[in-house]
């Protein structure tokens, strides 16, 4: 962009700022000038119309962000309306110090409840040099004691309102996270002991993650507490009750507290109590209803509060899996005993409240068996895309890091063949793990070795103990975290590697996420045996099976590609042809045996002579060929005679004695050989003709041919 718009833009942008912040000026100036003696007119009405215009668009603009306000809109505001209220005391009181000149703190306290602390401060400011200068130049009353004294006053008051009002907010939000964090403790403590939930969930989860889960737990426990309540409220009022409550044990087991109830009276107990108090012991003890009458104010029904007020009482447990999880307790004030129908209306109603629970316990259940599996769909489709090994494992990981928090991930692959073990991947953002990658280590007594043998998933409960766990080897240090799951890769039974994931806080790979992290293991398995599949499929498709060097077909594909780059760049490219002489004598004396042994000696020769952007291909039985990037025909010779001079040193050892061999190379450079493959491999087959034909064991260039004189 222009230097010259760039500036108009920065210029336009400041002049739209302030804009506001001029005309604020503008009408403070009109103030201190004029004071009140300007009379009612039009120049007065129009200033009027322009404050009350600015004043509502600052207050709509205010009201319109969700967020904080900007310094400059708050000071606007607070200066628009210091301005407004000095020049409506002036036409009332003709003075700042009238009778209603106390609405000045009234702006203040306004501007400090309401605005952010530094534009409060700086607008208080703005206030206190407004009021001077009014009285100073309208007012004619230069008493700078009288000036110093309502400034200090001023800001006093401002500070006031400032820090009580901050005070009190702070406390209000400290009060309401509390009472928020103890619902919240409620509510789990009550999920957990309905058994919605596991003893170590909802802990370190995502926030999006325990957000909903909250949002389950409460919509079931609130389920729970509105089918139970209608029950007990039922009973109350068909068989004439005082109080029917339903007692449940805690997360602990040692105590009881009262999950719903319906009474007339003021004098419930709503703390837990020992389940060995007073007369509901005997329910716990022996599994079975209670029915009790002729009570007095000496016997103890733990949730009241002080002396026994009912006469007669009904206890029936509540019975999950064949343990007493509850009572349901029915009391009257007048002394008539339960009859037996009362007692099977209770144990239905019981039966009934039980019920309750495991319908929401199975839907909690349904629910995260839902989003679980979604997670898994996801990662199947992830992992699905993934074709390389490499996004295999990255597809992995972040599907992992959706179904538990942890802090770093590795995988390491398994080889039958060398029994031995590498780290292909290890990431953490906070763990130097990294410098692991390509570590090899051999099967030895560490958990990943012990993954891989026994097939399953180690430590047990996922705690590591770094004084008694080897994770890799003893030779490649692990850091030192509280948990860590490692989780064997299988596919149709056969180990591929594992999968290691660990964490800073404990319990994180409790009983509700291993299991889906030893599916998303198995979906990880088989996309990584498929990964390598593909790459073997690759690689037979693109190389030699012989020398590993690339076959005919793709030498001549990505030949064209450079070739296309060359003449577009401009570039010199030169193509190698190697050829073994007397090849087929070699075979005929020695064997294929030995003859596909002199092909690999020279495939590996060519390997460690090319540079990283030169192809090598064996074209065909024991012809090669070499094209090379950017590489006159002084480089091109310079190669072909490492190459040749290298084989020659080379002593092939055989059945028959030792054997050496050589090799003629045809050289042809681009443009001057050929502008197209064709021509180009055309010009350095017969350049590798003439080697044969010079003798062999010799570098020749393309040459062109020598024009023909014709006779005179």
């Amino acid at each position: 962009m222009d230097a010259t718009v760039r500036v108009t833009l920065l210029v336009r942008r400041a002049a739209r700022a302030s804009f506001g912040l001029v005309l604020t000026c503008a009408l403070a100036a009109f103030v201190v000038l004029r004071g009140g003696a300007a009379a009612v007119g039009p120049e007065l009405v129009t200033l009027g119309c322009l404050w009350l215009l600015l004043v509502a668009k600052r207050l709509r603009s205010k009201l319109r962000l969700t967020g904080d306000a900007p310094f400059l809109l708050d000071f606007e505001l607070g200066a628009l309306l210091s301005v407004g209220l000095d020049a409506v005391l002036l036409r009332l009181d003709g003075t700042l110090s009238g009778r209603f000149s106390p609405a000045i703190y009234v702006l203040i306290a306004l501007v400090a409840s309401y605005g952010r602390p530094v534009p409060g401060l700086f607008v208080v400011g703005w206030i206190v040099v407004l009021d001077a200068l009014i009285r100073y130049k309208a007012l004619g009353e230069p008493n700078y004691e009288a000036l110093a004294t309502q400034a200090a006053f001023a800001c006093a008051f401002a500070l006031l309102n400032l820090v009580l009002l901050r005070a009190e907010v702070a406390r209000v939000r400290i009060t309401a996270r509390a009472r928020i964090e103890d619902e919240l403790l409620r509510l789990r403590d009550d999920a957990r002991s309905y058994r919605l939930l596991g003893a170590g969930e909802a802990r370190g989860e995502k926030a999006e993650e325990q957000n909903t889960e909250e949002r389950l737990t409460r919509s079931s426990v609130d389920e729970i507490h509105q089918s139970v309540h209608y029950a007990l409220d039922l009973l109350r009022h068909c068989l004439d009750l005082y109080t029917a409550v339903l007692l449940w044990r805690t997360n602990s087991g040692t105590h009881l507290r009262i999950s719903e109830l319906s009474t007339a009276s003021d004098d419930v107990r709503d703390a837990p109590f020992s389940i060995g108090d007073g007369v509901l012991a005997a329910v716990l003890t022996k599994k079975e209803a209670v029915l009790l009458e002729n009570l007095g104010p000496s016997y103890i029904v733990p949730y009241y509060v002080g002396g026994c007020p009912v006469r007669a009482l009904a206890a029936i447990p509540v019975v999950d899996d064949g343990i007493v999880r509850g009572v349901l307790a029915l009391d009257r004030i007048d002394n008539r005993p339960f009859s037996s129908h009362e007692h099977d209306l209770a144990a239905q109603a019981a039966h009934y409240c039980l019920r309750a629970i495991q319908n929401e316990r199975i839907f909690v259940q349904l629910e995260r068996a839902k989003v679980e599996q979604g997670k898994l769909y996801r990662a199947a489709q992830a992992l699905g895309a993934a074709l390389s090994e490499k996004d295999v494992v990255e597809a992995g990981v972040r599907a992992a890091r959706e179904i538990a928090s942890f802090d770093l991930a590795a995988v390491t692959t398994w080889d039958e063949a060398t029994r031995m073990h590498q780290v292909c991947a290890a990431k953490s953002e906070e763990l130097a793990i990294e410098q692991l990658v390509g570590q090899r280590f051999a099967h030895n007594t560490g958990l990943v070795s012990m993954v891989v043998t026994n097939r399953f998933p180690l430590p047990y409960k996922g705690e590591f103990d770094r004084t008694h766990q080897v994770v890799l080897t003893k030779r490649l240090a692990w850091p030192n975290i509280p948990s860590l799951l490692v989780l064997p890769l299988l596919h149709h039974g056969r180990p591929l590697g594992t999968l290691i994931l660990g964490a800073k806080r404990r319990h994180a790979f409790g009983d509700t996420v291993r299991p889906t992290l030893e599916v998303l293991a198995s979906h990880l398995a088989v996309s990584l045996s498929n990964a390598r599949m593909v790459h073997k499929l690759e690689t037979m498709a693109t190389t030699d099976g012989m020398t590993g060097l690339f076959n005919k077909r793709s030498m001549l594909e990505q030949a064209k590609a450079k070739m296309s780059a060359a003449l577009r760049f401009r570039r010199q490219l030169s193509v190698l042809v190697c050829d073994i002489d007397f090849f087929k004598s070699v075979n005929d004396t020695y064997g294929h045996d030995v003859g596909d042994v002199v092909i690999k000696g020279l495939s590996e020769i060519l390997k460690r002579q090319k540079r990283a952007t030169d192809i090598v291909a064996r074209f065909g039985g024991e012809e090669f060929v070499v094209v090379c990037e950017q590489t006159d025909l002084a480089g091109a010779r310079l190669l072909g005679e490492r190459i040749r001079d290298e084989l020659e040193k080379t002593v092939f050892q055989t059945p028959n004695g030792p054997l050496k061999v050589t090799c003629s190379v045809g050289i042809a450079t681009f443009p001057e050989a050929g502008v197209t493959w064709d021509n180009l491999f055309k010009a350095a087959d017969d350049a590798l003709y003439a080697s044969k034909r010079g003798g062999r064991n010799r570098v020749s260039a393309w040459q062109p041919l020598a024009p023909r004189i014709k006779a005179g």
